[in-house]
């Protein structure tokens, strides 16, 4: 594996993480959740969606040089 592919599948992981920490914690503040499978599902397409954000932003970042 490549550093560029395992870097967005890194970045995918904390993209998935991070939004279910925050789904924790608007339900820890009282609010009606939606279910564990939705809230994973929707995780999930947010970490797929980072990780391939990462991966074209961190090659057009290569070709500008920066």
């Amino acid at each position: 594996m490549t550093p560029r592919k395992k870097s967005a599948l890194l970045w995918g992981v904390a993209g998935t993480l991070a939004f279910l920490v925050l789904y924790q914690g608007y339900v820890a503040l009282g609010n009606e959740g939606v279910g564990f499978l939705s809230a994973l599902g929707v995780g999930l397409l947010v970490g797929v969606g980072v990780a391939l954000g990462a991966y074209v932003g961190e090659a057009r970042l290569l070709v500008r040089g920066r």
